[in-house]
């Protein structure tokens, strides 16, 4: 969400940053904001003029009052003057439902507007433009065939799709056994890897309100991720970034206090509306799943460097499992509307031959900090809107299928990445149990 006085002040800017967005439809709302906008402040101005003259009417009213008990006359003067008083009041009350009306029909046009985005944001309307920064690793080309990751999980007796169809339907899974404890050993490895970071390690609730909800995110997103829990102004979180940013809503963060920076673990789910390719099958898209998130909350000066140490956490961490990557720079088009600059950390899949998405690591601006009323106290006493920063440490579901494909031995044995051994009972190898 934008400063309104920014764009009183930058229409045209912020008209470019909506076209760099390739959002032309959204164009007429700036105008009509600023329409808005101008009748908001005339209606302000008018109520606040009327509430002095009011008080100084009602004073009036009581010198006639008092007057006319000595000067018959002053008592029509006085009665005339407090018809005045009820039509000022009158008039009062329609202006401040105005206000009130006219801030509303802003506040959600703002909702809309998009964050204006970095410079260095690459322009293009979808994620087709995307840019590949750089690759770490040098991807593995076996010489022999890859299956798809639901078979090798099944080859370890390790996931039950169809008994998770019937209990839940589509979009879950049952994991067992080896596959299971190394999902659970990625997670603790996260985990242990962010707090060795210097992070605060953190498990927020996984249920948030809708105000916060509609803080963290654009009301596209919310439609399309979100389960609503019926009768309750509660949602169920698609990642834990928001109800850990969520934790600073309507804060004053002591200057000495930041950056605050927070880990956390956390089921998520998620609606995953539409249709999705062969590819997208098994555990790659789904309902429900686990993941350690990583947040900070800092002053805007400081969010540049952050946004670059987190994406590096990233990448450390998935090289520390052996697995090739690449870091994506978002195009324009691909951006979240309160996204300033984002980038994709993607996958090397022997399998595919190809990268697919695993991380993304974002810099938000101000924009969460504006919604939800995250502030500092600057080191000058003066209150200042903070920078809020999310990415993803790690996501076992797509986080599995990276390091089976990238550790599947010829044999259809898995190796188990030195840094994952103590998480796994000291395991090397994992040995299928079908053959």
């Amino acid at each position: 969400m934008l400063d309104i006085r920014f764009i009183r002040e930058n229409p045209e800017a912020v008209k470019e940053n909506i076209k760099k967005k390739f959002q032309d439809e959204k164009l007429p709302l700036v105008d009509k904001v600023l329409e808005l906008d101008t009748e908001n402040r005339a209606t302000i101005q008018e109520a606040q003029d009327l509430r002095t003259a009011r008080n100084t009417k009602s004073k009036q009213v009581g010198m006639l009052m008092g007057q006319a008990k000595k000067d018959p006359s002053k008592l029509a003067e006085a009665e005339a003057l407090k018809a005045e008083v009820k039509a000022d009041a009158d008039r009062l009350a329609y202006l401040e439902n105005r206000e009130t009306e006219l801030a509303e029909e802003i506040r959600k046009i703002m909702l809309v507007i998009p964050q204006i985005i970095d410079p260095s944001v690459p322009i293009g309307p979808d994620d087709s433009a995307n840019v590949e920064v750089q690759r770490f690793g040098e991807p593995v080309v076996p010489d022999y065939p890859i299956p798809y990751h639901t078979d090798i999980m099944d080859s370890f007796d390790g996931i039950d799709l169809d008994a998770a169809g019937r209990v839940s339907g589509s979009g879950f899974y049952y994991l067992l056994g080896d596959i299971a404890r190394l999902h659970e050993a990625v997670l603790a490895y996260g985990r242990d890897f962010m707090i060795d970071k210097g992070f605060t390690y953190c498990i927020p609730p996984f249920m948030i309100h809708g105000n916060v909800v509609e803080g963290v995110m654009s009301q596209t997103d919310m439609d399309g991720m979100m389960y609503k829990i019926e009768g309750e102004d509660l949602y169920l979180i698609g990642t834990s970034e928001h109800s850990m940013i969520g934790r600073f809503i309507d804060q004053i963060i002591p200057n000495e206090k930041l950056p605050q920076t927070l880990t956390s673990y956390s089921p998520c789910f998620r609606k995953e509306k539409g249709s999705h390719g062969i590819e997208e099958r098994g555990v790659y898209r789904i309902h429900q799943f686990e993941k350690q998130e990583m947040i900070v909350v800092c002053k805007p000066e400081e969010s540049k460097d952050w946004y670059e140490k987190l994406w590096r956490y990233s990448v450390e961490l998935f090289r520390n499992f052996d697995i090739p990557v690449r870091q994506l720079e978002c195009c324009s088009g691909d951006l979240a509307d309160l996204k300033v600059k984002s980038c994709d950390i993607e996958a090397w899949s022997p399998r595919q031959q190809k990268y697919f998405e695993v991380c993304s690591c974002s810099n938000l601006g101000d924009a969460q900090a504006r919604r939800l009323k995250i502030r500092y106290r600057g080191e000058d006493g003066k209150i200042y809107l903070a920078h809020t920063l999310n990415n993803t440490c790690v996501a076992p579901p797509r986080m599995l299928i990276a390091l089976l494909e990238n550790n599947l031995q010829a044999d259809g044995t898995v190796k188990v990445p030195k840094v994952l051994q103590p998480y796994m009972g000291g395991k090397e190898l994992l040995v299928p149990t079908k053959k």
